[in-house]
């Protein structure tokens, strides 16, 4: 029983250790409030639309705004983006917080 138990506990062990090694993928996090105007302005199209999109959605909800209005997200979009290339130093979220007067 003892040997039983032993050997399923490393069989366990073997199951576990293929498991964790098959699945295991870098994790990295990245604080979007210290995203420059440079780095931002430098994304690829694609990127820098689900840039947009998440940092409006996120910017809109510690505001308190609970409704998606288009034609603001692309004017905002368009004021920050006109900012960061005149304040490429900066931080996206200082351009979002003068686009929105917040």
């Amino acid at each position: 029983m003892r040997s039983l138990r032993i050997g399923l506990f490393f069989c366990s062990l073997v199951l576990l250790s293929i498991i964790s090694t098959t699945n295991g993928q870098a994790q990295y996090a990245i604080n979007m409030s210290l995203v420059t105007c440079t780095q931002y302005l430098a994304l690829p199209p694609d990127r820098s639309r689900i840039f947009s999109a998440w940092m409006s959605g996120w910017f809109n909800q510690k505001t308190g705004y609970t409704y998606v209005n288009l034609e603001a997200y692309a004017r905002n979009i368009e004021n920050v983006k006109a900012w960061c290339a005149a304040n490429p130093s900066e931080l996206v979220m200082t351009g979002l917080q003068r686009a929105t007067g917040q």
